[in-house]
């Protein structure tokens, strides 16, 4: 299927590795040039289609700097919102400054480099923003208890501004992974392993036995999700979450 996408322009961050690199390559494919932004950017090859910027979305004047450079190159019509979580941990007993330094690192930099980079597909009237959230905004994850709590923040954000632009040609929708196959699930069942003073292969066997594909999802998967979200059929699909998570996300 030609999804439409040749030619456009993407912003993706958090692409140096798992989901956001996997949708980098899934938008590069469509002929999409990418700007593909992280804090590493040495372990991303640069080509014709794939653009590395470095950015530190916990540095303001990095973020700053990145929507300089994007507004420079003339903009984007693409913008896949794509950040890491905060250390794991409960919700209670979470003092005030944990809260505010993840909501400081997660949402306003992604809020900021929206606003900054919408005006052009509101006047374009074509603009696709896409924000990779997690499982746990319909079904809470124990002791991930900031991440919790921040990204059921951008998911009302999300939502809220899928209304303001929807007349205008700009679809804002989420995209909600399950058990991914990248690092940072692997991180997170080594951590639950460490906890529970099982093997790794014994959490992962017991993470697969709740999904009901039976396995944990390819990055490649939920590349091809984003990409499709991001073409010209998906016009009609707007303040959604889809989620790719094989069945595990037991909420209607």
């Amino acid at each position: 299927m030609d999804l439409g996408l040749f030619g456009k322009r993407a912003l993706v961050l958090g692409a140096s590795r798992g989901l956001g690199a996997a949708i980098v390559h899934a938008l590069a494919e469509e002929g999409v040039t990418v700007f593909a932004a992280a804090r590493s950017i040495d372990v991303m090859q640069a080509t014709d289609a794939i653009k590395p910027i470095q950015v530190d979305l916990a540095d303001t004047g990095s973020v700053t700097a990145l929507i300089a450079t994007v507004q420079a190159a003339g903009g984007v019509d693409i913008l896949v919102n794509n950040g890491g979580g905060p250390a794991a941990g409960p919700a209670n007993g979470q003092d005030a400054s944990a809260w505010a330094n993840a909501f400081d690192v997660m949402a306003l930099p992604l809020f900021a480099i929206t606003d900054a980079l919408i005006g052009r597909m509101i006047t374009q009237k074509w603009g696709r923003i896409i924000t990779v959230g997690s499982s746990g905004i319909l079904q809470p994850i124990a002791n991930l208890g900031l991440s919790n709590g921040i990204r059921g923040a951008i998911a009302g954000w999300s939502k809220t501004l899928a209304a303001e632009v929807a007349a205008q040609g700009v679809t804002v929708n989420m995209i909600i992974p399950g058990r991914i196959d990248t690092d940072r699930v692997r991180e997170l069942d080594a951590g639950r392993a460490k906890r529970t003073g099982a093997s790794v292969a014994d959490v992962q066997s017991s993470s697969r036995a709740e999904i009901p594909a039976g396995r944990y999802g390819r990055p490649e998967e939920f590349g091809a999700v984003a990409a499709f979200l991001a073409s010209t059929q998906a016009s009609y699909v707007t303040g959604s979450m889809v989620r790719v998570d094989g069945g595990l996300i037991k909420s209607l």
